[in-house]
């Protein structure tokens, strides 16, 4: 039986070009939660709220946070040039400029100092991590904000580089896919998660497991332009990207929508 178009099909032209405007890989993770104005609000207060208690607790804060921020910047850097196994504390420690001690106060391990690069990557580009499941927005809406978010996150450059390094140093080095996987994309999906069994509860979508839709949901988004980025077989354009997001929801919905045969 045809199922009539959701209504992100029918407003896929608007839409699409409103959350695509601009490059998505370039999409800021303030700029790329710019969704809702409560979305905007309340990231910017976690963030202000957030560097008032840290320059309350440290007197130095501006000058042990540049500090902090160099040997984050270095190592990234390193991280991505040498991989995880050819980056040396010592190296990272020469780069910035100042004893190895300086570093070894801050990071104690070469592994705190991924964590670190991680969660810095993650804060800065991880928008899908921000978007608000608002239960009161129609399904279809809510899932294309999420998609957008998640997609601009996992194809601007630093997460593509990402990826790549801790899929090609996680068999060597087990604890850094497990480290990115909890501090990345398991956070996203258990978002996700929530907003979806909200949905099973009241009806909107038919009774599962939440936590299988919304893994099937999120790797139906990354089925083809982040596969084609990551494997560096093309840039996918907006447009792209817009159509995956689309066919995603599309695809999701019939297979989650209500069961209205009952």
């Amino acid at each position: 039986m045809a199922h009539p178009p959701t209504q992100a099909a029918r407003t896929r032209g608007t839409t699409s070009k409103r959350i695509f405007s601009k490059p998505y890989y370039l999409v800021h993770r303030m700029e790329g939660a710019q969704f809702t104005e409560s979305s905007r609000l309340s990231i910017a207060m976690i963030l202000d709220s957030t560097f008032l208690m840290a320059t309350a607790l440290l007197p130095n804060a501006p000058l042990q946070d540049s500090r902090r921020c160099a040997f984050v910047d270095a190592a990234r850097l390193a991280f991505f040039e040498n991989g995880y196994a050819s980056t040396t504390m010592s190296a990272i420690s020469a780069a910035v400029g100042g004893s190895k001690t300086t570093l070894w106060s801050y990071f104690p391990s070469k592994e705190a100092l991924f964590a670190a690069v991680i969660d810095e990557i993650v804060e800065q580009y991880g928008c899908a991590l921000s978007v608000e499941f608002s239960p009161d927005q129609p399904v279809d809406n809510v899932l294309e904000h999420f998609a957008a978010a998640m997609l601009s996150t996992m194809l601007s450059p630093p997460i593509i580089s990402l990826h790549r390094l801790v899929t090609g140093e996680a068999r060597r080095f087990p604890e850094i896919g497990q480290m990115f996987y909890e501090r990345g994309p398991k956070r996203g999906k258990a978002r996700l998660a929530v907003y979806i069994q909200l949905l099973m509860d009241d009806g909107r979508l038919r009774a599962g497991d939440a936590a299988i839709a919304a893994r099937q949901f999120a790797a139906m988004c990354q089925g083809n332009a982040f596969q084609k980025a990551l494997y560096s077989v093309e840039s996918p354009s907006p447009d792209v990207v817009a159509r995956d997001i689309t066919a995603a929801i599309d695809s999701f919905l019939r297979a989650w929508g209500p069961d209205i045969s009952r």
